[in-house]
């Protein structure tokens, strides 16, 4: 950490990035956080725009300031009053006050939300209670009072609940704010890459992944399977019907197998043994509108990683949604992202995507819950189409 008197990373960015951003006014940006301490999620994002990142060999200084924030729990690990003196931003004990400065009225231009991380309890369909919905809920109060609205992010999935999911989605529409959510490994670096056209043939689709069955593992790898299946034939039709299976049962479950090798081809630390020896296996099924079909295979102590295969047109392919876990720089590509919404207000993917993995994934614990019971979800009428061109970072990564 920087003395007062020396310069700090944020000057020395702030000297490297000044011929590119000119006389333009930087964006000031708000951050909400239930926890800040190191490799935390809010070290991933927040620290990112202090200090700015790298992707591949190429260093980006930070997009905007960071010019306030909330952290609503402070413990002997907290580093936000430590970067909150070396960087000049205040803390404020309400998210109004860090939204509106002390002014009464919205004084920022961009919102982070990063609940994710702290002592927050779980219910019993294994699902973190994190206060997603409710930071937002306080965010649309000061939206509405100042008689204007900015672009936010929010971190992983909507909430853990889908009708609070819902609400948050539809704030973003009736205020018109743009609205940027999820996950990390859909936009991380691809080995080897791999991208479909839109409107590709997809006949069969698996993502393999870590063992972390809870909630927040299973999101990940359900985004993994999303931002590929959406771009099959027709687009996004939403989702009729979820099941979450365990144990034995997933092993005499029907779905490709076959994919299950060509997934896993591309590890790059898989664990020793057969799959199908891992007894805690975990198996989603996902069941959309247009008929097809997609799976998520969970293989606790086999795999650590973010895996996927398709059968595309006849021809099945591969690939791994690259973590470098040294330093977490898979956060690198969607703080970019994040950056451009709130440089341009406009989104490099659809928060549709985000939005129909947070419903799918809330039927999904509830289908544990109900002992792994098939669960009809008519309420996922969620349609869109994917971009022409797929946001994730190009490269070996880093």
């Amino acid at each position: 950490m920087m003395t007062s008197g020396m310069m700090t990373r944020r000057d020395f960015a702030a000297i490297a990035g000044a011929a590119a951003v000119g006389d333009t006014p930087r964006k000031k940006i708000a951050a909400l956080s239930t926890t800040y301490h190191v490799r935390s999620h809010t070290d991933n994002f927040v620290t990112r725009f202090l200090e700015g990142y790298w992707i591949n060999e190429k260093y980006y200084p930070p997009p905007c300031d960071i010019v306030s924030m909330y952290v609503e729990q402070v413990h002997a690990g907290d580093i936000s009053r430590r970067l909150s003196a070396a960087y000049g931003f205040r803390i404020y004990p309400t998210i109004a006050g860090a939204l509106t400065l002390g002014t009464g009225k919205l004084a920022v231009d961009g919102v982070l939300l990063i609940g994710e991380h702290g002592d927050y309890p779980d219910n019993d369909r294994l699902q973190k209670l994190y206060p997603r919905y409710e930071f937002l809920k306080q965010v649309v109060e000061v939206y509405e009072r100042s008689g204007r609205a900015v672009p936010l992010f929010n971190d992983k999935h909507l909430s853990w609940d889908w009708t609070k999911a819902k609400w948050m989605y539809d704030q973003s529409r009736r205020l018109k704010f743009p609205l940027m959510a999820g996950s990390s490994c859909s936009v991380t670096f691809r080995r080897p890459e791999l991208d479909f056209p839109l409107d590709a043939p997809f006949q069969e689709a698996l993502a393999v992944g870590s063992g972390w069955v809870a909630d927040g593992g299973i999101f990940h790898n359900l985004e993994v399977l999303q931002c590929f299946v959406e771009r099959r034939k027709g687009g996004e039709t939403g989702v009729r019907a979820v099941q979450q299976l365990e144990g034995e049962a997933v092993w005499k479950a029907a779905w490709p197998r076959h994919l299950l090798d060509a997934a896993l081809s591309r590890a790059l630390k898989s664990g020793r043994g057969r799959p199908e020896d891992v007894r805690n296996a975990v198996l989603c099924i996902v069941e959309y509108n247009d008929g097809f079909r997609g799976h998520v295979l969970l293989l606790p102590g086999l795999v650590n990683e973010y895996l996927f295969a398709a059968k595309v047109g006849g021809q099945v392919q591969s690939t791994l949604c690259y973590v470098p876990t040294e330093n977490s720089n898979n956060f690198s590509p969607l703080v970019d992202a994040i950056a451009r919404m709130f440089l341009t207000g406009k989104t490099d993917y659809a928060v549709e995507r985000t939005l129909l993995v947070s419903g799918a994934l809330s039927f999904l614990m509830e289908s544990r819950y109900q002992g792994h019971k098939r669960i009809e979800t008519p309420q996922l009428q969620v349609a869109y189409r994917a971009p022409r061109q797929s946001y994730y970072a190009h490269g070996k990564g880093s």
